[in-house]
């Protein structure tokens, strides 16, 4: 008799070739025949079992790299405990921001409250990597200085600093934690308050802080026909525009809202428009921070449980009644 091929086919199971042994040694001519017939007889349920067995193993993979995926997430969670954080100050979150700390970011210059959304934020992260509203420390950043290059004396700054390419150079960013574009504020009595388009409002003087996206947005975007003012900080911009020095400003949209709602009557948001590439706000770090990872993860988990979302309805205006310009 001729000798039974091995059991090379991937749909038979080993089973079925040891039947078919059995019957070659009671005297079945042809083994492979046999073979045939269990399998054809076996067949269905034979290879359906070996489908989801092969479907089981691919989805839950091999224990080994298993194993190793679970260690490494859990390394890393703990690596972004209290106490393993390389904190500025041992067991304390040191975070920074700029003074004064403007509504609606922050709430009567006093960062610490809570009260504001930056404030707000900066709370909710502390908690995710485990630091009470009392283990958090704030000092004072000021804008141009927080993306400068060197070390830094804080863990974390706060002060609606938006993320781009040259500051990344100098510092660590974590990922967004919102987005604002600009907003453009003139007098009710101005000629550029009916403005419909960017074009509209190129022959209008404006102001706008040193060193932040909006004057990169005004030169880019409204290619004005003067040159701006360019001024050190947001209060010389808001007395700038109430005095007729310049004839509009061009600050962040929720910035905008809250000007136009207290310290500058008789203005208006004439439109909205977005700095190039965009305006994401992160949090800064110093340049390859041990901390910003931790730091991302925590921001990653407030965006997904909806905190994020939710302190943003609380405490900035909508967006929607704006014009959008171009």
């Amino acid at each position: 008799m001729s000798q039974l091929p091995a059991p090379t086919d991937a749909g038979a199971p080993r089973f079925l070739w040891a039947l078919a042994r059995r019957r070659r040694s009671e005297g079945v001519a042809d083994p492979s025949d046999t073979f045939r017939a269990l399998r054809r007889r076996y067949g269905l349920s034979a290879l359906v079992a070996s489908a989801g067995a092969a479907l089981l193993l691919a989805a839950c993979g091999s224990p080994e790299s298993t194993s190793t995926t679970t260690t490494s997430a859990s390394a890393a969670a703990s690596a972004c405990t209290k106490a393993n954080l390389p904190t500025f100050a041992k067991g304390v979150l040191t975070v920074a921001t700029d003074s004064p700390a403007y509504p609606p970011y922050f709430e009567n210059n006093k960062p610490s409250n809570g009260q504001g959304f930056e404030s707000a934020v900066a709370y909710a992260v502390a908690a995710k990597l485990g630091f009470t509203p009392s283990a958090v420390k704030w000092v004072v950043e000021h804008f141009n200085e927080s993306y400068a290059p060197g070390p830094k004396a804080f863990d974390f700054d706060i002060n609606e600093i938006s993320i781009t390419p040259q500051r990344a150079q100098q510092v660590d960013f974590s990922t967004p934690y919102y987005t604002n574009p600009q907003g453009i504020i003139v007098e009710n009595s101005s000629p550029y308050a009916h403005a419909k388009s960017l074009a509209a409002l190129k022959g209008a003087l404006f102001g706008v802080q040193i060193g932040t996206t909006s004057l990169q947005a005004v030169t880019a975007e409204i290619h004005p026909t003067k040159q701006p003012d360019v001024f050190n900080n947001s209060n010389d911009v808001v007395t700038a525009l109430k005095i007729g020095r310049v004839q509009a400003i061009v600050v962040d949209l929720a910035t905008a809202f809250d000007l136009t709602s207290t310290v500058l009557s008789h203005t208006t948001i004439v439109g909205q428009f977005n700095a190039p590439g965009g305006d994401n706000w992160g949090l800064l770090l110093s340049l390859h921070s041990r901390m910003t990872s931790c730091v991302d993860r925590a921001v990653n988990a407030l965006r997904a449980n909806g905190t994020l979302a939710a302190l943003s309805n609380r405490w900035i205006a909508s967006a929607a009644s704006v014009p959008v310009l171009r």
